[in-house]
């Protein structure tokens, strides 16, 4: 069975899925078991890693070049819609939510944003869905932020923003605000 060819070039970011984007920085070539094999090396800036492809086996890798902007705005809208069906045990959910993440699909990214994101500010998150949620959530605005030409906190936010989801409220803010009242209340004694 014939597969395409993928064509990637040098300065390109591309996504492998189980790390999320990063930038092709050159290709190059190296024995491996007395036979010469051309290799995509991709860094990933924010996990401070390089990784080395085979080009035979980007493909099968699931190394894929940027979404468009249009897939990336039907992901997010996707996300946008009604939680999935939770009749699973939490355990299996994981599992499936896990499967999506690293499958760098941004449709499935953004299944676990829409199933796990918070819908009120009273709404709260165990630490694993909080943990699954927030991954999903960066891979989406990696890939967000580099076809928006923007910072990934930005990507986040803005993601957040459009989304729909309830910000955070500080707790430590109030703390703060009540400490600096009373310092001036002193000097002003």
């Amino acid at each position: 069975m014939p597969s395409k060819k993928l064509d990637f070039k040098t300065g390109q970011y591309v996504v492998y899925p189980t790390q999320g984007v990063g930038k092709l920085v050159k290709v190059e070539e190296q024995t491996v078991a007395g036979q010469k094999v051309k290799m995509l090396v991709i860094e990933f800036e924010r996990n401070h890693m390089t990784l080395r492809v085979p080009i035979e086996r980007a493909e099968i890798s699931g190394l894929r070049p940027l979404t468009s902007i249009k897939k990336m705005n039907e992901a997010i809208a996707s996300a946008k819609g009604k939680a999935g069906a939770k009749r699973m045990i939490w355990a299996r959910r994981a599992a499936q939510y896990e499967e999506n993440i690293n499958s760098g699909d941004p449709m499935k990214l953004a299944e676990v944003v829409r199933d796990l994101q918070r819908r009120t500010a009273a709404d709260t998150m165990t630490f694993s869905a909080r943990q699954l949620y927030l991954r999903a959530l960066e891979r989406m605005a990696q890939e967000f932020a580099v076809l928006h030409k923007i910072d990934l906190d930005e990507a986040s936010d803005k993601i957040e923003d459009i989304l729909g989801i309830p910000k955070e409220i500080d707790l430590n803010a109030a703390e703060i605000e009540d400490d600096e009242d009373e310092d001036v209340d002193d000097e002003e004694s």
